[in-house]
């Protein structure tokens, strides 16, 4: 999702004229899991609220389309909430974030969820980075326009590092952390038991992180999908976040059918916190399966 303007809570995320979410402030939570003998943690940041207007969720389809969608699994039909959560792995001598969310500028509980799983930001590590829309960026900075993690190097895709100083509203962030920035080919072995999963569509450097642990695995799949409803029940449409539509399309839909057929875990920083559970096939669609705690 691309926060294009925002300056205080409660401050809508605009693409040119076009409202296409407003976070809402949300408690802050940590919920530990394991991947293998790898220890891991749910963060949450925020949640984006996005209006049923036909210009994120159904472009070709409309409103009407995805309220059909939303009120058969009984949501509400007028906007779908998205969580902005991120996701900690403890590792030996290192501790590694992925993502960061919307940040403090806007309200984000990053740091609060961090300080419950009792970590500091001063013990990140590594970030990674699945792409550089706000939501995701927002918090490699702190309010006061500093590194967020002064002691983390900050990974991402070289196509998506980029892309993100491509763009004018990256300025100040950018000049913050490149400092700090490492950049690597796509599907590297970024940090041993972590791999990049090439994921480009959504932005032109989007990668998922998958985490492997005494052979099992968890699959952090960034924005390859956003709601847990409807990018799951109609996966081939075209999603008003993605930069390259079609591409977008593509990947999810393979991603998907991928992941369905395997039955591999992952963590969805944009679905039902704590974002953890399985894709699993449901007629010509999927369906979310969260991981019963």
């Amino acid at each position: 999702m691309t926060l294009r303007s925002i300056a205080a809570l409660g401050v809508a995320v605009f693409l040119g004229a076009t409202v296409l979410a407003k976070p809402v402030p949300i408690a802050p939570a940590a919920v530990p899991f394991s991947i293998g003998s790898m220890r891991t943690v749910a963060l949450r940041d925020m949640i984006n609220r996005v209006p049923n207007y036909g210009s994120v969720f159904g472009k070709k389809e409309g409103p009407a389309a995805v309220a059909d969608i939303l009120r058969k699994a009984g949501a509400p039909t007028d906007a779908l909430s998205l969580g902005v959560d991120a996701l900690l792995v403890r590792m030996p001598g290192r501790m590694v974030l992925i993502d960061t969310g919307l940040g403090p500028k806007v309200g984000g509980v990053l740091m609060q969820s961090l300080a419950l799983a009792k970590v500091s930001p001063a013990d990140i590590t590594d970030v990674l980075i699945t792409h550089s829309h706000g939501d995701h960026v927002g918090g490699l900075s702190s309010a006061d326009g500093k590194l967020a993690f002064p002691n983390a190097t900050i990974r991402m895709t070289r196509a998506e590092w980029a892309f993100m100083q491509s763009q004018p509203d990256n300025a100040a962030l950018v000049a913050t952390i490149t400092p700090k920035v490492m950049p690597f080919d796509p599907g590297a072995a970024v940090i041993p038991g972590i791999r990049a999963v090439p994921l480009a569509g959504h932005t032109p450097g989007h990668s998922g992180y998958e985490i492997t642990s005494d052979s099992q695995k968890l699959l952090d799949m960034g924005d390859t999908a956003h709601s847990a409803i409807v990018s799951l029940a109609r996966p081939e449409w075209i999603i008003g976040y993605d930069t390259d539509g079609e591409q977008g399309r593509q990947r999810r839909t393979a991603e998907l059918a991928k992941l369905a057929a395997s039955g591999e875990h992952v963590f969805s920083p944009h679905f039902p916190f704590p974002g953890l559970g399985q894709i699993v096939k449901a007629g010509t669609a999927y369906r979310w399966q969260p991981v019963k705690r």
